[in-house]
């Protein structure tokens, strides 16, 4: 009988080994993901709003018609499709902030631009659709 018994015990610690090494290698990789300190993360609209006035450049990728129908003051419009052309545009030596509508676009344009080199850059979370429900202050037309 103990040697039916001797398989199964060590099934169930391999198992419970494997599960805790799973958990631990999860755990890592999410403790790594909410990691702030990184020069390439997400930034809220609130922490955008106490940076204006600021040396932060603002960078919209949104389209044109976008742009002017409300835009966050003092962004500088390039188009995301247009971007990879005009980086040379784009300070390198400020801390820059991209924007969208939601979010989406501006996470991608926050990548175009970490992977041609640029440091510091943010993407801001929400896009303007974020600002303004937080009732932030917007600017219409080409300005």
């Amino acid at each position: 009988m103990k040697i039916l018994e001797f398989p199964i015990k060590i099934k169930f610690n391999v198992r419970l080994q494997f599960s805790v090494l799973c958990a631990l290698v999860f755990l890592s990789i999410l403790t790594a993901c909410q990691a702030d300190n990184s020069p390439f993360s997400d930034i809220s609209v609130n922490d955008v709003s106490k940076k204006m006035g600021g040396d932060a450049f603002i960078l919209d990728v949104r389209q044109p018609d976008e742009y002017v129908q409300g835009h966050v003051p003092g962004a500088v419009l390039i188009p995301l499709d247009t971007l990879p052309n005009r980086l040379s545009e784009v300070p390198k030596d400020k801390e820059i902030i991209v924007v969208c509508r939601t979010g989406v676009r501006s996470a991608q344009g926050r990548d175009i631009l970490k992977d041609a080199g640029f440091e510091n850059v943010h993407s801001m979370t929400g896009g303007i659709t974020a600002w303004i429900k937080q009732g932030y202050p917007v600017v219409t037309g080409l300005q």
